[in-house]
């Protein structure tokens, strides 16, 4: 993990810390597993103290961390980053020190996935000066302070006490220094031409403003800690609005001013290209996303070919549903317009909406014990994604539940209009965000008695969404969809084959924003307004969207090639028990199936 992706980790995972000789048992006593669980454990909790929202989010900023509860990350960022980097190399010679063969097999997967991870925090710092490849701007839509602190501060940031109560005061006044130094290393990175299109930084300001316009006293960050202290004795609204009045709205106002001023000479273009060394960051975030070595060209060609597969597919099921005028995009847009699939677009409809995709989950749950020999029992918990924040927040994302049952896991969904979710798309949305998706991966990762910590905690884009995409095609499998909601399924595919295509069109081939807009609106029939949030979020995570559709080829190709070794002999049900083993980059993960299944004809 890289220093923004701590700053930015709000998905939480109580994990209690793991004894060397727990974490040793785990890879079977080899010579040299004990001396590597050592070492990932000297990791593990460097990290934490190193990253205090990262111990928060992990629900280890209690005991001998109990300090961390009350600090946010204030470095100065260049310093940061390079204490950042010699960090990462320390810890990569750690792990290179216990050789291989001295290992069980299961401490040899161990130590070539942890490797695998360190490296990659290596590449932005040390070959552009970045903090994310992936996502090479301090301040977006959907990057900045003024976007994760808040929402970690209500999420994350448990108050169950007096002294949680004052651990949030601090980190509220610590804020504003946060604000200060994004501002002063975005306004350096700018001189740099690191800085987002404009119509990025007009959203991000539009958000800034958002979150800048309500009197201190009714801000959301004042609101939060009232709302949670209302049995804790203490003038805490009073401490917080002062806080925010005189230290955090006079950081934004400096950041609004400077972003405004960035605003003037961002350069112009959409995609990577646009900024230096463009086309190598975004090489390398592509291999970062995906785990694997494809150019942007062979990724491109690839999404086309599967564009016209999955476009085909769709044709013959709409034809079979009466849909049969107009191109595959046009009969799903008029399917979308359809009065009868769409809920009504007020609070009433959005109640109804979430209120549907939980009884989705529960139908869900009764068919999952076909498929899966393990099950999670951390309970989800479905919410709309916070209105302040929707204008640049995804249509959907996870956040994994606490192990100690304290807290739910979450997705969420971004309502800022229900004419964005037609009924027959919504149960892929369900499978895919929670069972058998992300929920359901996510879950048994974190409790797997077999994983030392920093596997536990790793996630891989292209192993994760592969796995929730191919959720999807699993619960066709299992019979959940009806009737037109096949549709929906294929359609989410589309959608993702599609990004294949936009997401390398404009941040190789130079597509402009409008042109990535109007291919995907045309492709899968999405609302223009949905698909514009989807083509300005590719623009500010670079590479991402490809990881989907790369992870769920790699994912049924190895679920094939299983079957082929097993022959008679292949269970499903234990075929998914490798979610067991955790993330793992997609070339590994073929060759572990394929282990798995050697091992499986052998038995």
């Amino acid at each position: 993990m890289d220093r923004r992706e701590f700053l930015s980790l709000s998905s939480v995972a109580l994990l209690p810390m793991v004894p060397v000789s727990a974490a040793s048992a785990q890879t079977g006593g080899a010579p040299g597993d004990a001396p590597l669980n050592e070492a990932f454990d000297k990791i593990f909790n460097e990290q934490v103290r190193a990253f205090p929202t990262f111990a928060t989010s992990l629900g280890l900023d209690k005991g001998a961390n109990a300090d961390l509860k009350s600090k946010l990350d204030t470095r100065n960022y260049q310093a940061a980053r390079a204490e950042d980097l010699a960090r990462n190399r320390k810890f990569i010679a750690m792990v290179e020190a216990v050789p291989p063969a001295s290992l069980s097999p299961a401490g040899q997967l161990n130590r070539e996935i942890v490797l695998y991870d360190l490296g990659t925090n290596l590449t932005a710092p040390a070959k552009y000066d970045l903090d994310s490849v992936q996502s090479p701007y301090l301040i977006s839509q959907q990057d900045g302070a003024y976007f994760s602190t808040p929402d970690f501060l209500n999420s994350a940031h448990t108050i169950d006490n007096a002294a949680d109560a004052e651990a949030y005061l601090s980190r509220l006044a610590q804020f504003a220094t946060q604000l200060d130094n994004e501002t002063a290393e975005q306004q350096r990175q700018a001189a740099r031409g690191y800085v987002a299109p404009g119509w990025s930084l007009d959203l991000a300001l539009g958000q800034m403003r958002e979150q800048r316009s309500p009197a201190a006293d009714k801000s959301p960050m004042v609101e939060s800690i009232v709302t949670r202290t209302a049995s804790i004795p203490g003038n805490w609204g009073a401490r917080a609005t002062a806080i925010v009045e005189k230290e955090v709205y006079p950081a934004l106002d400096r950041q609004i001013a400077a972003v405004e001023e960035l605003r003037k000479s961002t350069p112009a273009g959409d995609g990577a290209w646009r900024i230096p060394q463009g086309e190598a960051i975004y090489a390398d975030a592509l291999a970062q996303a995906t785990t694997t070595k494809f150019t942007p060209d062979e990724v491109h060609q690839l999404g086309l070919a599967q564009v016209a597969e999955i476009t085909a597919q769709l044709d013959t099921l709409l034809k079979a549903a009466g849909f049969t005028q107009g191109t595959v995009g046009e009969r799903l847009a008029a399917l979308n317009k359809n009065p009868a699939q769409l809920y009504p677009d007020t609070d009433e409809g959005r109640v109804a909406l979430i209120a549907s995709l939980n009884a989705g989950v529960k139908d869900m749950a009764t068919r999952l014990p076909r498929a899966f020999a393990t099950l999670p029992s951390q309970p989800l918990e479905i919410r709309r994604v916070p209105p302040e924040i929707q204008n640049g927040a995804s249509n959907g994302y996870y956040r994994r539940a606490s192990l100690d049952g304290s807290r739910p896991a979450i997705y969420f969904i971004n309502l800022k209009t229900t004419g964005d979710w037609p009924k027959y798309s919504l149960p892929a949305l369900t499978y895919h965000e929670g069972t058998p998706g992300h929920h359901l991966q996510i879950s048994l990762a974190q409790t797997s008695a077999d994983l030392p910590m920093l596997r536990k905690i790793s996630f891989y884009s292209a192993y994760g969404e592969g796995w929730a995409l191919y959720a999807e095609q699993l619960a066709d499998e299992l019979g959940a969809y009806h009737d037109i909601e096949r549709a929906g399924y294929l359609q989410s595919y589309l959608f993702r084959a599609t990004r294949l295509v936009v997401d390398t069109g404009m941040n190789s081939k130079r597509w402009s924003r409008e042109k990535a807009i109007d291919y995907m609106v045309a492709t899968t029939g999405f609302a223009r307004p949905r698909v514009q949030r989807e083509i300005e979020r590719y623009c500010a995570s670079i590479g991402q969207a490809c990881s989907y559709k790369i992870g769920h080829i790699a994912w049924t190709r190895a679920r094939a090639r299983a079957q082929q070794i097993l022959g008679d002999k292949f269970d499903l049900k234990q075929f998914h028990e490798v979610l067991k083993d955790g993330a793992m980059p997609l070339t590994i993960l073929e060759r572990r199936i394929v282990e798995r299944a050697e091992a499986a004809k052998r038995a």
